[in-house]
């Protein structure tokens, strides 16, 4: 899913803020955190992740498989911390009304 500018600044602000939902341990990507991660975007719309320890391009290969296994746009790449986002029908929560 791409996103236009003026949504990904609007979603970094929104995100800025947000706890995160799920954290991966030294495990990685397992089921349940797939699992996890799903829920939490059906449920929230835009998530934050934290991500283990490593390299920077540890963590890009990790915050990419965790996009592509549940179909959302990472937008954010902090240092520790991701954001996805997955447009929904009917959220939760909606961030973006």
């Amino acid at each position: 899913m791409q996103l236009d500018n003026a949504t990904i600044k609007r979603l970094r602000g929104i995100g800025h803020d947000l706890k995160p939902i799920v954290m991966i341990g030294n495990k990685g990507i397992t089921p349940t955190i797939t699992e996890e991660i799903d829920r939490a975007l059906s449920d929230h719309e835009l998530i934050k992740v934290k991500l283990p320890a490593g390299t920077k391009e540890e963590r890009d290969v990790i915050g990419a498989e965790l996009a592509k296994a549940a179909n959302a746009s990472l937008f954010i790449l902090l240092v520790v911390w991701h954001c996805y986002y997955v447009k929904i029908q009917t959220p939760t929560q909606n961030c973006l009304t």
